[in-house]
C-alpha cells in the first residue's frame, strides 16, 4: 500500500478538524501545499509553467520525469516521456547510471506522493530533484498536454472523489467513487 494512501486518512482528518466550523468537504490547493511543506520540508518544487518552458526549450537537456502514481493512474495519462515509479520506491536501481546532478522532476496527482519520492531521491544523493508543484492535476488544469501511448489525450485519472475536486471536471477520466 502506498505511503500516500496511509496518510490520506490523516490529511482528511486534519482538514475535517480544521474546517468543522465551516463544514466544508472541499480540499484546496493551499491545504495541499501546506501539507506538502509540513510533511516534506526538504522537497524542492518547480512550478508548472517553469517545467513547461524547460521542456519546450530545445537548447536545454530535459529532466528525467518520474510519474509517482499507481499503474492505473499512469495508464489513463501522463506527461510525455515520463517513467512510472512505484510511490513506495526506495531502491532507484533504474537511476544507477544517472549522475548526482542529473535533473529529475517527480509528480503524482497533487504533489504529496511525489514530494516523498523527491526527498528519498535527495537522501539517495541526487542533488537536482524537483517536485512538480500541483503535479499532473495543475499541469492539466493549466492546459498543458497529457499523453497515453504517445498520443495526446484530454483526461487524467482523478485518484479519488476527495482529491479529484482539484482536477477540473472535464479533465476527469471518470467520476471517482467514494474511497
Amino acid at each position: 500500500m502506498s505511503t500516500f494512501r496511509i496518510t490520506l486518512p490523516l490529511l482528511a482528518a486534519s482538514l475535517l478538524l480544521s474546517g468543522l466550523s465551516g463544514c466544508d468537504n472541499s480540499v484546496t490547493w493551499s491545504f495541499v501545499h501546506q501539507q506538502i511543506e509540513e510533511d516534506y520540508p526538504h522537497a524542492q518544487s518547480i512550478p508548472v509553467d517553469s517545467l513547461a518552458q524547460w521542456l519546450d526549450d530545445p537548447s536545454l537537456d530535459p529532466p528525467i520525469l518520474l510519474d509517482v502514481r499507481e499503474e492505473e493512474e499512469f495508464a489513463v495519462s501522463h506527461l510525455l516521456g515520463a517513467t512510472r515509479v512505484d510511490p513506495d520506491e526506495t531502491a532507484f536501481a533504474f537511476l544507477e547510471h544517472a549522475q548526482a546532478a542529473t535533473p529529475i522532476v517527480t509528480y503524482c496527482s497533487v504533489g504529496h506522493r511525489s514530494a516523498a519520492v523527491a526527498e528519498r531521491l535527495q537522501n539517495a544523493g541526487f542533488i537536482n530533484v524537483h517536485n512538480l508543484e500541483g503535479s499532473i492535476f495543475k499541469w492539466a488544469n493549466d492546459g498543458h498536454p497529457v499523453y497515453r501511448d504517445g498520443e495526446a489525450v484530454e483526461q487524467v485519472h482523478p485518484y479519488d472523489r476527495w482529491w479529484g475536486q482539484l482536477l477540473q471536471r472535464p479533465l476527469r477520466a471518470s467520476e471517482p467513487s467514494e474511497e
